[in-house]
């Protein structure tokens, strides 16, 4: 069974050291080119605008419908890709623009587990070199130290110290994605972006795998970024939500304001497509059925993103789009409806 996180509080006096990771503004457009020069006549605004804060040793849930930049959001924030604009800083330092051995040293303390076990794993490569990879980039361990370390962190997700030699194609979904949690831990990072770590899993594994990482945040003291499309594992693994849409963040809040009393037109649509596991409330559940495709991003609506598919969307939401404002309760919203 899946442990419930404890509630914490969030408020003004929370002071700027609690905050890990945060982002302001942060932007990645893709540009677009035609014709046989290949001029540039637009651009994919896969993230446009987003603002979060993470705090130390919680879980920030980050979800939305496929397509919506959930995942290049995380792969901006590793600087994976270069940010088009806004910043992002962490532990108080701004590293929007670094570069070099200064960026690479910051590396070693953010690290990423990746959505499919398989792909992300060098099929030519044991088990224990799969490991030993961060560790050899970063010159960090050598010899016996080296080995004991990969022992420690097969035994630390669950596996046998004696599978270092073994392939990735000698296990199941389930173990090729704990062999992906361990080398994301070689480091010791501090910060781990989840992307959708356990989409490709069976259902029966995917409850252990959120238990692992719940109990490695615990003896860890680690700081996750978890990125998903499962609201009900959300809801169980993460402290505070954040929904995505067309590369804007439409609602922030802890877990529970969320879940209980969602503000967004677009949050209250995602959390009436959750399943009740009561038949009888299933029954009544009412299902907010949104209307239309999602926009381009290469071409987003005037105004709010979501107005085009928005069941109460007025003449406002048309021609201004909607401010990143505060709510009572340490919510965030960008809704011209929400009190």
């Amino acid at each position: 069974m899946i442990s419930e996180p404890s509630t914490l509080k969030r408020d003004k006096r929370v002071s700027d050291d609690d905050v890990l990771l945060r982002i302001s503004n942060l932007s990645l457009h893709f540009p677009t080119y035609r014709g046989v020069f290949g001029r540039q006549d637009g651009g994919i605004r896969a993230v446009d605008g987003v603002n979060l804060d993470v705090r130390r040793g919680r879980t920030l849930g980050l979800v939305g419908e496929s397509g919506c930049g959930k995942t290049t959001t995380g792969r901006v924030i590793l600087r994976l890709y270069d940010p088009t604009g806004g910043r992002i800083v962490f532990d108080g330092e701004d590293i929007t623009h670094i570069g070099g051995n200064k960026l690479r040293r910051m590396r070693a303390r953010m690290q990423m587990i990746f959505q499919d076990p398989q792909a992300c794993l060098n099929p030519r490569m044991t088990v224990g070199s799969i490991i030993a990879e961060p560790l050899n980039e970063h010159g960090v361990l050598r010899g016996t130290e080296k080995e004991r370390r990969i022992c420690e962190l097969l035994d630390s997700v669950g596996l046998n110290p004696k599978f270092a030699n073994r392939y990735p194609h000698e296990f199941s979904g389930g173990q090729r994605q704990r062999i992906g949690i361990a080398r994301a831990l070689a480091l010791s990072p501090e910060f781990i972006v989840c992307d959708e770590p356990i989409s490709a899993l069976d259902v029966s594994i995917q409850a252990q795998v959120v238990n692992l990482l719940k109990d490695l945040q615990e003896r860890l003291s680690l700081t996750y970024l978890f990125i998903s499309h499962d609201l009900s594992m959300v809801r169980h693994l993460c402290d505070d939500v954040a929904v995505m849409y067309l590369g804007k963040v439409m609602e922030l809040a802890p877990r529970d304001l969320i879940y209980k009393n969602p503000m967004h037109p677009y949050t209250k649509a995602l959390l009436s497509a959750v399943p009740v596991p009561d038949p009888r409330l299933e029954r009544a559940r009412q299902r907010i059925v949104l209307k239309g495709d999602v926009p381009s991003p290469a071409d987003p609506p005037s105004g709010c993103r979501f107005r085009t598919r928005c069941p109460v969307a007025f003449d406002r939401c048309a021609v201004e789009q909607p401010a990143w404002r505060k709510l009572a309760g340490d919510r965030w919203v960008a809704c011209h409806r929400a009190e």
